[in-house]
């Protein structure tokens, strides 16, 4: 049994997950619908670690189910995002103050309230500074789809987006959103896309590569996080 003041560190994909396994090494891993999960003692604290699967469907229901099974005050969710060019660094940790789905296509009434529905704006004022890593504010955006480079334009001119992935906006709106939960993401930038491509495109190596060295960076940060959120 884990108690109210627990916190749910949650991970989306399968190559941030085995990055995080491998930092913590647990003894025990069990497992339930939505994968694996395991507890480690942070502070004297059990974490939970929870898989969650990648794309918007599965963020949003391991969300829900983490919530409902152990009831925590804070989800962190800790993983990677593709920078846009020209509007963050590749290696940058961004700590986003809004997400949102832009994958919505709305063609019936106003587009724009589509959207918005599933925004979530995030309140940091309960995180105590200095953090532990240096980390960027700014809107980072989610689909069921990697960047398609020519539409980059059109998400920074209409969102100001710095960045996106495929599950931070469920997330945010289920935690946050629809709980009211402390809720924290931490997404390192593996890769950058520009209108012209992507550098981790048309293979797996840089991307997996690039995530393990964020993940090891996210993974060792956590305690710190934790005594900046006052445990």
């Amino acid at each position: 049994m884990v108690d109210r003041n627990s916190v749910v560190v949650l991970i989306s994909a399968n190559a941030e997950w085995g990055p995080v396994k491998e930092y913590f090494q647990p003894s025990h891993i069990e497992t339930n619908p939505y994968g694996e999960y395991f507890l480690e003692e942070i502070y004297q604290r059990s974490i939970i670690f929870q898989y969650g699967g990648w794309g918007k469907i599965a963020a949003a229901a391991s969300t829900e189910m983490a919530i409902n099974r152990w009831n925590p005050e804070m989800i962190i969710n800790i993983g990677t995002c593709g920078g846009f060019s020209g509007q963050i660094e590749r290696g940058a940790i961004l700590m986003p103050d809004r997400t949102l789905a832009y994958d919505i296509i709305e063609q019936m009434g106003n587009p724009q309230e589509a959207i918005d529905a599933y925004s979530t704006r995030l309140d940091h004022s309960w995180l105590k500074q200095p953090y532990p890593l240096p980390v960027q504010s700014g809107i980072l955006v989610s689909a069921d789809r990697d960047i398609v480079p020519e539409t980059i334009p059109g998400l920074i001119s209409q969102y100001q987006a710095r960045a996106g992935d495929w599950e931070s906006a469920s997330i945010a709106w289920v935690a946050a959103g629809k709980h009211n939960r402390r809720c924290l993401i931490l997404r390192g930038v593996t890769d950058l896309v520009s209108p012209q491509g992507g550098e981790a495109y048309g293979g797996m190596d840089f991307f997996k590569q690039a995530s393990r060295k964020i993940m090891d960076s996210l993974c060792g940060s956590l305690p710190g996080w934790l005594a900046c959120a006052g445990y």
